[in-house]
């Protein structure tokens, strides 16, 4: 997963340094190169996807978090990856390991703001847009929940990042349930 998540990165790099490529020779070993990365991504993807289904505890988990509407297989690959840990943590751990917690930044009388920090960037990164399309168009539980943070004044980002962990939440509960959505 984390090999998969090297290559896209590499390709989002060429992408957008092909905006700047000469025309010519240059252009052709940049489509070359791209061509070579989604082959290899390709690979990957179905290597990942066997394993998977090849082994029956990932397999069972990939079923309950693919069950969410709005998370397919990818946002499975990299939770069971990523996330070990769901279904036999606290959700408060959960949270934690992911880096969807809120930590406060309070001393003495004065109350900061809360923030998010720590956990597993890449599983907090490759959790953030499967959770956008959710929180905002499939999923009617976290529709509900970020337009009514929203409303309340809530910043979007910060609407959705609550969304996440109340997303993380569920999952954990879920997986150590053995249920699907």
């Amino acid at each position: 997963v984390k090999a998969r998540k090297n290559l896209m990165d590499l390709k989002t790099r060429l992408q957008n340094q092909n905006e700047h490529v000469v025309p010519g020779l240059a252009q052709k070993a940049h489509a070359q190169v791209m061509k070579t990365l989604a082959a290899q991504i390709a690979k990957l993807e179905a290597a990942i996807s066997a394993k998977v289904k090849a082994t029956p505890e990932f397999a069972e988990r990939a079923e309950i978090i693919e069950s969410v509407p709005g998370l397919a297989g990818t946002t499975s690959a990299i939770l069971i990856a990523g996330a070990p840990e769901l279904g036999k943590v606290s959700d408060e751990i959960a949270a934690a390991l992911i880096g969807v917690a809120p930590y406060d930044d309070d001393s003495g009388n004065r109350r900061g703001e809360r923030h998010i920090k720590g956990g597993r960037r890449w599983v907090r990164n490759g959790l953030f847009l499967p959770c956008l399309g959710a929180a905002t168009q499939h999923n009617p539980v976290l529709k509900a929940y970020y337009e009514r943070l929203t409303a309340k004044g809530k910043e979007p980002k910060g609407a959705l990042i609550a969304c996440m962990r109340k997303l993380i939440i569920i999952l954990n509960t879920r997986i150590a349930r053995g249920e699907k959505w």
